[in-house]
C-alpha cells in the first residue's frame, strides 16, 4: 500500500532527483522497522541456472543500484537475484542533465545516464559490507573516455576487481549512451572482447579455485542476421549466457508522447514485444543449453510468462518495477 503513494509523490519530482532519493531511503532504512513496508517473504521457487541456484527466477536488472548501495533492500523485496552496475575502471559523471525521461502514458522511461558510478573499487566495498547473501550479478563496462580497440583492458580491470565478489559478471556491450559500445557488439571487435575475457575468466577461475560465470548483455536493435551472428560469436567464445536485452533506440511506440523525442535508451512497456522477439530469435540461434535472462518490458506475470516462453531461463525487472513497485515481484513470483 506504502507504494502506490511513494510513487505519486516521486513521480511530481524531477526524475534522477527521485530515482537518487529513493536510493538514499533504501540505504538508509534498510536494518531499521521500516524496513518492514517494502519487506517480502515469498514463496521459494528454485531453479539452477549456469551452475548457480536461485532461490526464484525474478531479478533486478543493472542500471538501477549502479554503486551497490542498496544491496540488503533490494534483497529483502523478495527477488530472486540481483544484479548491480555498470560499473567502470574509473568513477565517471555520465552524461549532462536532464538524463532520465519519465513517460507514464506508456509505462516506459528513456534515459542517457552514460554510465555514471563511483568506480569499481566503490561498489567492490559496497559488497563486501553488505549483508545480503542471495545471488549477485556485477554489471561491468568502459569508461568513456576508452577507445574502442583498448576497451577489453577496461572489462578486465574491472573483472579482476569483482571477480572473487560476483555470483556471476555481465559483460554490458549495448548501452546505447557510451558513444561506440554497440559497435563492440558486432564482428571482430566482439570476438576479440570475449575471447580476451574468456581467457581472464580462466586464469581467474585458477587462481580463486571459483568459477564465475560471465554473461554478455546485448541490445534489441538489431535483425535477424545480427542475431544469428551475435550467437555465433557467443558459442565460439564460450560464454555462459546472455542478457537480451537492453534498451532501444526506436521511437515508433510512443510518437507524440512528451520526451519521445529525447536522446537515449528506451525502457519499459513499449521494448516489451520487440525484446521479447530477439530473445526468441537468440534462443533458436543459441540452442537449448545456453542460459538467456529475459528483460525489457516486464510489467505483469503474463509479460513475465511470454518472455518464458520465448526461451529466457531467468527474468529481470526495471522500469516495470519503477511503475508497479514490489507487488510486481510478488506478483510474478507467485505466478510462477
Amino acid at each position: 500500500m506504502f507504494y502506490p503513494i511513494a510513487q505519486k509523490v516521486m513521480f511530481a519530482c524531477d526524475a534522477e532527483w527521485s530515482h537518487n532519493f529513493a536510493l538514499g531511503s533504501l540505504k538508509r532504512l534498510a536494518h531499521t522497522p521500516i524496513a518492514g513496508l517494502w519487506r517480502q517473504n515469498l514463496p521459494v521457487k528454485p531453479v539452477t541456472v549456469a551452475g548457480i541456484r536461485f532461490d526464484n527466477p525474478l531479478g533486478l536488472a543493472a542500471g538501477l543500484d549502479k554503486n551497490a548501495e542498496c544491496i540488503d533492500a533490494f534483497g529483502q523485496m523478495g527477488f530472486g537475484f540481483l544484479e548491480v552496475g555498470t560499473v567502470t575502471p574509473k568513477p565517471q559523471l555520465g552524461n549532462d542533465k536532464p538524463r532520465i525521461f519519465r513517460l507514464p502514458q506508456s509505462e516506459a522511461i528513456i534515459n542517457r545516464m552514460g554510465f555514471n558510478n563511483k568506480g569499481v573499487d566503490y561498489l567492490v566495498q559496497n559488497v563486501k559490507n553488505a549483508r545480503y547473501k542471495g545471488v549477485l550479478g556485477i554489471n561491468i563496462g568502459k569508461n568513456k573516455d576508452t577507445p574502442n580497440e583498448q576497451g577489453k583492458d577496461d572489462y578486465i580491470h574491472c573483472m579482476r576487481k569483482v571477480y572473487i565478489h560476483a555470483s556471476y559478471i555481465t559483460v554490458n556491450i549495448s548501452s546505447p549512451n557510451t558513444p561506440g559500445l554497440r559497435d563492440l557488439q558486432f564482428g571482430n571487435a566482439l570476438l576479440d572482447l570475449l575471447l580476451s575475457v574468456k581467457n581472464e575468466q580462466l586464469d581467474l577461475q585458477a587462481k580463486y579455485d571459483k568459477y564465475v560465470p560471465v554473461f554478455v548483455k546485448i541490445a534489441p536493435d538489431m535483425d535477424l542476421i545480427a542475431v544469428n551472428q551475435i550467437a555465433e560469436t557467443l558459442l565460439k567464445s564460450k560464454m555462459d549466457g546472455v542478457i537480451a536485452t537492453n534498451t532501444t533506440l526506436e521511437r515508433s511506440f510512443v510518437q507524440g508522447q512528451r520526451y519521445a523525442n529525447e536522446a537515449g535508451g528506451l525502457s519499459g512497456l513499449p521494448v516489451q514485444a520487440k525484446s521479447t522477439e530477439v530473445l526468441r530469435q537468440l534462443r533458436a540461434a543459441v540452442g537449448t543449453d545456453m542460459p538467456i535472462i529475459g528483460v525489457g518490458g516486464i510489467n505483469d506475470a503474463a509479460s513475465a510468462q511470454d518472455k518464458l516462453a520465448a526461451g529466457a531461463n531467468l527474468l529481470q525487472v526495471y522500469t516495470g518495477f519503477i511503475y508497479r513497485g514490489p507487488e510486481l515481484i510478488k506478483q510474478i513470483v507467485t505466478s510462477l
